[in-house]
């Protein structure tokens, strides 16, 4: 089913948007310093896998769970998304982290 894989990944995303508006921890605490970390990640693992892409260790391989655009040769449009939720991910995580540890400190 084209799509699914990019709708899990959307899904995924907008749970992370809600976690981070309950308790304030990436975009919802610091908007313009989440978003410049997110960009710097994605260019910065865009680069690895196109690094990986290169050398022949990264493909796409046939799966009719993606909606077919390739942004370019074996990089699917969902894996641009996919290192959005990844880098998203790492700051709600870090800072879920340091707000936790801060509390357990007091």
């Amino acid at each position: 089913m084209p799509g699914l894989y990019l709708g899990a990944i959307l899904f995924s995303l907008a749970g992370l948007v809600l976690l981070d508006r309950r308790f304030k921890l990436a975009f919802f605490a610091n908007a313009r310093l989440a978003g410049l970390v997110t960009v710097i990640a994605v260019v910065l693992f865009s680069i690895w896998d196109a690094l990986g892409i290169a050398n022949h260790i990264f493909f796409k391989g046939e799966n009719n769970l993606l909606i077919g655009v390739q942004l370019f040769h074996e990089y699917p449009l969902e894996e641009l998304f996919f290192l959005t939720l990844f880098a998203y991910c790492g700051q709600i995580a870090m800072a879920g982290w340091l707000r936790f540890s801060k509390q357990v400190d007091k």
